[in-house]
């Protein structure tokens, strides 16, 4: 997934609070010179409906600052959001120009219906909906998707056992629990009667 954001170069001297009264979200890019950086604004709006995109690490955007005549692929590294009032307030962008590969977050579409839910009563546990990639950044996938069609109850899907796309590396811990399937009460009643039953007539 590729957007395109427009930015302005924020006025020297401008007071956050101020930009944000008049629908402008202070933010900054990082990255485009070495350890040099930009402070920009970008409209309200338009953060609004970058986030509803769930963007955040895992997808890059085309940033662009006309003033600057600058344009380059970036990462939503990080969004500030106040305490308890809830609303973004702050923005950093990263430039991937020149990076070789980035770490971003990458969502997990879960696909297929569990044989130990479907015949066994089973009960799924997602235990993560999405995981650290290492990827180029032109290579970041969308989402990545586990199959649990096999799954019986007491399987567990680690991430070590994801497919993940030509030259994606998976990162933390391998053996990480993604999903599993659980037995239920009533099952592990029906297994115990079914026992009892074969005892007795034994």
């Amino acid at each position: 997934m590729e957007l395109a954001v427009e930015c302005q170069k924020r006025v020297e001297g401008s007071k956050p609070n101020a930009l944000r009264r008049s629908g402008m979200i202070p933010a900054v890019l990082y990255g485009h010179k070495g350890s040099e950086s930009i402070s920009l604004t970008i409209k309200a709006k338009t953060v609004e409906q970058l986030l509803k995109k769930h963007v955040v690490n895992n997808a890059l955007i085309d940033l662009s600052i006309p003033e600057l005549s600058w344009t380059g692929k970036t990462l939503l590294r990080e969004v500030q959001v106040h305490p308890w009032k809830g609303f973004p307030y702050h923005l950093s962008f990263f430039s991937v120009a020149t990076q070789d590969s980035l770490e971003v977050e990458v969502s997990l579409s879960f696909v297929g219906e569990s044989v130990g839910v479907k015949l066994e009563g089973g009960m799924l546990e997602t235990v993560l909906t999405q995981i650290a990639v290492k990827c180029k950044p032109d290579s970041i996938p969308d989402a990545i998707e586990v199959d649990i069609s096999n799954l019986k109850v007491g399987d567990a899907l680690h991430i070590h056992e994801l497919v993940l796309p030509p030259g994606a590396e998976a990162l933390g811990d391998p053996t990480q629990v993604v999903v599993t399937v659980l037995g239920t009460k009533a099952s592990a009643e029906e297994i115990a009667e079914e026992e009892a039953a074969a005892a007795a007539a034994a």
